[in-house]
């Protein structure tokens, strides 16, 4: 695989209003994130189910399927990232509402930027914590239960060893860390030093076969990178 950049932390605007999703676009590429974005309710949630974001800034009020139905859907689908919902409704009601069909956080138009992105923050610190205790996770349209050790692939069971299962989530758990082969071998393998690494590459390939070849980024000469 090609060697990567340093990875940097994607968000999915979905929102109608033109003017408001170029200025979101605009200030958060400004801030390092990678941004993609849609105005339609339905293709949100195909966007958001099928390619990992580390946020989801939602609106509620959507063409093709509202705000709420989507952040019920994400959920109901497995979908863990972080959503927080964006509307110019101000009633306590929708607030709960939101709360208490998945979403993370909320904020009521017009807000200022710096709030925005100050909550932004917060919600990732604290996917991050979360995940790196968690006992399942997503990517894709793969799934993870690393409680009952199962893993599948578009809704199809795929077979791993308890070494892969391993592997894969000390991978999970440094998303968009660089790991060197050094460091699975001891982290993963319980090896203190080995003279050839070439189990660490074999071992990889495999689980690249099972799960898809995107996720896991070679960087050349350094080690691996897990970019779900």
């Amino acid at each position: 695989m090609p060697e990567v950049a340093q990875l940097r932390r994607r968000i999915l605007v979905v929102e109608d209003e033109e003017t408001l999703v170029l200025t979101l676009r605009d200030r958060l590429l400004s801030e390092g994130y990678a941004v993609e974005t849609t105005g339609d309710g339905n293709e949100a949630l195909e966007l958001a189910t099928h390619s990992m974001f580390d946020l989801v800034l939602l609106d509620v009020a959507l063409p093709g399927k509202n705000g709420f139905d989507v952040c019920r859907d994400l959920r109901q689908r497995g979908v863990q990232s972080p959503i927080l919902m964006l509307t110019a409704r101000g009633q306590i009601i929708d607030r709960v509402l939101g709360l208490k069909l998945g979403a993370d956080d909320y904020l009521t138009k017009p807000f200022d930027s710096m709030e925005l992105l100050a909550r932004i923050e917060a919600l990732l610190r604290r996917a991050g914590a979360v995940m790196a205790g968690t006992d399942w996770f997503a990517f894709g349209d793969v799934r993870v239960d690393f409680r009952r050790a199962e893993v599948t692939r578009a809704g199809e069971p795929v077979e791993v060893s308890g070494l892969e299962l391993k592997l894969l989530r000390y991978f999970v758990e440094h998303r968009g860390s660089l790991l060197s082969r050094d460091e699975l071998l001891e982290k993963v393998w319980g090896y203190q030093a080995m003279p050839v690494t070439r189990t660490v590459d074999v071992h990889v390939a495999s689980l690249r076969q099972k799960i898809g070849s995107d996720w896991i980024a070679t960087v050349h000469g350094s080690g691996y990178k897990f970019v779900g």
